[in-house]
């Protein structure tokens, strides 16, 4: 019994970081109508600039969360500009190869700038020690583990799924809401129409870049908290998963993206446990394939018709 919960929460975990990746993959999609693969790479970034506010400037790891959020955001609108928008009448394909083009760039100047070698993550947060099912609920900022009748919890984990309740229910607020939220919803229907309407499309996108940005730094630093490795590489793979994660809730849909996360991160979990600790890339490309051949559009996304 402690095992299954031991292996639920860290699921939940992990797939709690899947999910905040995924909902800026979801938010450009749904917008934009681009797949902005360089997303992954700036999550990176972030961690490495909270990596370097906390230990070679000194700052206080919330200091140093709030100034990696800072410069993603302004880093998400800057690629925007300088890559993606020159491309907006552009075709898929050539969107696609910019974008795997700008994540190489991102992986490169990190390389360059912090080296290629991995650096130990510092820790970011700490919480007290709670109880529950009669036994010692530890909360350190190790991984979640099991000894004898004790079930140890990171406080890094419960944070991280704290953290993906609030940007959840804060960005569909937002979007349903807020009259920036209400531009997105019209450029994401129409931007021709949005624009004889008064909204300014070029903005809308930007701003859809910035929060999804600010989102990939909360990600990479919680990631980086939980799994305390840092290399010009670490976004590769769980900005991938993200995106299958998105694809697997219904990419465009902000609950999708959540649902999907979270329901990757426990299936990968379940399948390192009780199969094989080495398949759990593999259990989630193979949820992608199912998804793909059963329900192309996701678990809540929806069929989009052509206008003709």
């Amino acid at each position: 019994m402690i095992s299954l919960l031991s292996t639920l929460l860290n699921g939940l975990s992990l797939g709690s970081v899947y999910a905040i990746i995924a909902l800026g993959y979801t938010m450009v999609y749904g917008i934009a109508k681009m797949l902005n693969f360089a997303h992954g790479d700036v999550i990176m970034i972030g961690a490495y600039i909270s990596f370097s506010a906390i230990f070679y400037w000194g700052l206080h790891p919330i200091l140093g969360f709030l100034l990696a959020m800072l410069v993603c955001t302004v880093l998400g609108i800057v690629i925007e500009s300088l890559a993606y928008k020159p491309l907006r009448q552009a075709t898929s394909l050539a969107v696609l190869i910019t974008a795997i083009g700008m994540s190489y760039l991102l992986q490169n100047s990190a390389q360059l700038i912090w080296g290629a070698n991995t650096k130990a993550f510092p820790k970011m947060f700490s919480l007290p020690d709670a109880s529950l099912f009669g036994g010692a609920i530890t909360i350190s900022n190790n991984t979640i583990s099991m000894l004898n009748d004790q079930l140890k919890i990171s406080g890094n984990m419960l944070l991280t799924i704290l953290a993906c309740v609030i940007i959840m229910v804060s960005l569909v607020l937002f979007i349903n809401k807020t009259k920036m939220g209400k531009a997105m919803r019209c450029v994401s229907e129409d931007k021709g129409a949005a624009e004889l309407m008064g909204v300014n499309v070029n903005k809308t996108i930007s701003m859809t870049f910035a929060i999804g940005s600010a989102l990939a730094a909360v990600a990479g630093v919680l990631l980086c908290a939980s799994y305390p490795s840092l290399q010009p590489t670490t976004g590769a793979m769980p900005g991938i998963k993200a995106f299958t994660a998105a694809v697997f809730g219904g990419i465009g849909s902000i609950p999708g993206a959540m649902v999907g996360g979270i329901l990757l991160g426990v299936i990968e979990k379940l399948g390192q446990t009780y199969v094989s600790d080495q398949l759990g890339d593999a259990f989630a490309f193979a949820v992608l394939i199912i998804v793909l051949l059963v329900k192309p559009t996701g678990l809540l996304g929806k069929k989009v018709h052509e206008k003709v």
